[in-house]
């Protein structure tokens, strides 16, 4: 969803739908659906010792298998994604297309490159604003009750067996954004988000690996963000982790990779603020589907 060089990177079609509820307990609290997808180019299957998988009959949960791993061939891929975000009065619709350019640096990693590009549709529900002024210029007879913009956005992606760093930047086409035809009031505006993660998997036991990982965001003139995650998984099957950012935000996460087709995950996040007095957790829950799996096993070495 944040870096498009991402499009392409397993040997199947990647498949996700999520919900998020944000602010339980606060009327008109921001709610974000979304769908993605992203896929290899090509007929033919790319690896051998696969990226995302190994050969049939070996154990992706074991240490040899990332001892023995080899990156892909130098590839392409595709993404589509479409994200419904609705904010008290506010509702946005973006779709984008993903394409990524995955470049085979050595015997153990890939470099990918890759942009989306799309449109949002931003809408204003004026009914669900009750106005002091009921001829408020900012608004008034001449609101702009919907609007479409342009949307850019870039990305780069390194990994092997057990490393993964990247950074990418979204809306990175200035756009301006009034609800208003008048001109007093149209200094609104989307501004570049960007965005830096890193993580490494190691192993704990043989069947329990741990992923700890960062990610750094930042939109101006907003403070700098950064969360603090790990994740613990069992057999690549089970996982728990837990989430910290910056703004005193903290997260507990379980995921569960039911079959080799379709996987289950869920967060439960809350501020260490006065919101926890209006009961303002919030809640996500993402299934996703390994469409054209043609190793056939439950798990996926990928807990990114």
């Amino acid at each position: 969803m944040l870096n498009p060089a991402l499009s392409g990177i397993e040997n199947y079609v990647d498949f996700k739908v999520g919900h998020r509820k944000q602010w339980t307990g606060i009327n008109n609290a921001p709610v974000t659906s979304f769908a993605a997808a992203h896929w290899n180019l090509g007929s033919d299957y790319l690896w051998k010792n696969p990226l995302s998988l190994p050969e049939k009959g070996d154990d992706p949960r074991a240490d040899d298998y990332t001892q023995n791993y080899t990156a892909s061939p130098s590839h392409h891929g595709m993404g589509a994604m479409v994200v419904l975000d609705k904010a008290g009065p506010i509702s946005r619709t973006d779709f984008d297309l993903t394409y990524a350019y995955h470049l085979q640096l050595s015997g153990t990693w890939n470099m990918s490159m890759g942009v989306s590009a799309g449109f949002t549709n931003i809408k204003l529900d004026v009914n669900a604003i009750t106005l002091e002024n009921p001829n408020d210029p900012a608004l008034g007879n001449s609101a702009i009750i919907s609007q479409f913009k342009p949307d850019l956005g870039m990305g780069v992606w390194l990994y092997g067996a057990n490393f993964f760093a990247g950074a990418s930047i979204q809306q990175i086409l200035p756009q301006k954004l009034s609800f208003t035809t008048n001109t007093l009031y149209n200094t609104g505006k989307e501004v570049p988000h960007f965005f830096v993660t890193s993580g490494y998997k190691f192993y704990l036991f043989e069947n329990i690996s741990a992923v700890p990982s960062f990610m750094l965001k930042y939109a101006a003139p907003t403070p700098l963000s950064t969360d603090l995650n790990l994740k613990l998984s069992f057999r690549d099957r089970f996982w728990l982790g837990g989430s910290y950012r910056s703004d005193a935000t903290y997260a507990a996460l379980i995921g569960v990779n039911v079959s080799k087709i379709a996987n289950l995950t869920y967060s439960y996040d809350f501020q260490k603020s006065s919101l926890n007095k209006l009961n303002s957790a919030s809640h996500e829950i993402v299934l996703g589907l390994q469409l054209n799996n043609i190793y056939r096993v439950a798990n996926t070495l990928r807990m990114w």
